[in-house]
């Protein structure tokens, strides 16, 4: 009986070594999709503009700034930039300030149409850019926003309000509204007692959707590359220079796309972890 057992037990543990492989081997292959090549970029960037175009290429950076220097030093680079963080941040006011009092209504009110309303939010994803591109760049020509920050900004809080409407939804339906009631009841009227016992527990999650809402509009292209000409932003920009400009500019525009992301996400990771804490409550 005893060896019996131990003949089944032993295909079980076998089978238990096997998934805990095959677990370590896809996160192994997980982080090595993400950071390989982070790592060639971040290489190439902190190398010579020679080092770049070199081959064999090296596999440790110089950590030369000359492609850096070369990348701040190029014609309307400078230019690019503050159009993208003025874009990136005028999106993230925006998408707030509308995605939150929706996601708010959404959690705390019953009226007729609202889970047609949900639907149509998420429906604004549904329909490619592109086939939004032309009527956008017509309607922008028309009202005298085209070719302007502000009309880009429009574009990529369209992009990012579902994002925030559907997080913001999930954190007020978090929170249980006999906190809100107990409030009213000590004298508050629904304004006091959202700033004084909601705000302060969804702020993260607010944070959080900014945050999403900023990484959309600075990494978005075909809008930017479409509805502008003169006040591009740096990946419209980057896109429009790509056949001429050489390879260290490239990897130079690639690495101050993405590295401002990943510190901005990585800065604010403890308000995304308490996000996913109050959504799952």
């Amino acid at each position: 009986m005893t060896a019996a057992t131990t003949d089944v037990a032993e295909p079980s543990q076998d089978t238990r070594k096997a998934g805990r492989f095959v677990y370590v081997a896809g996160v192994v292959l997980l982080c090595a999709w993400v950071l390989v090549p982070l790592y060639f970029l971040l290489i190439n960037t902190l190398s010579s503009p020679e080092a770049v175009n070199a081959y064999p290429k090296s596999f440790i950076p110089e950590f030369d700034l000359g492609s850096l220097t070369f990348f701040a030093g190029f014609d309307g680079i400078l230019t690019a930039l503050k159009n993208s963080i003025l874009v990136a941040a005028m999106t993230m006011v925006m998408s707030i300030l509308i995605g939150a009092p929706a996601g708010y209504a959404l959690s705390r009110f019953e009226f007729r149409g609202k889970e047609l309303f949900r639907l149509l939010i998420l429906l604004t994803r549904a329909f490619p850019l592109p086939l939004l591109a032309l009527p956008l760049a017509v309607m922008f020509i028309r009202t005298g926003i085209d070719d302007t920050v502000f009309g880009l900004a429009l574009v990529h809080t369209t992009l990012a309000i579902p994002f925030a409407v559907l997080i913001t939804f999930s954190l007020f339906s978090g929170i249980p509204i006999e906190l809100e009631e107990a409030a009213w009841t000590l004298g508050c009227n629904r304004v006091t007692a959202f700033q004084k016992v909601i705000l302060p527990l969804v702020l993260p999650g607010i944070t959080a959707s900014a945050i999403f809402a900023f990484v959309i509009s600075w990494n978005e292209v075909f809008a930017a590359a479409v509805l502008t000409i003169e006040n591009r932003t740096l990946t419209a920009f980057l896109l429009q220079n790509l056949d001429t400009s050489p390879l260290h500019l490239k990897f130079a525009g690639g690495f101050i796309l993405v590295v401002p992301a990943l510190i901005f996400i990585f800065a604010v990771r403890k308000y995304l972890f308490a996000m996913w804490g109050i959504a799952n409550r």
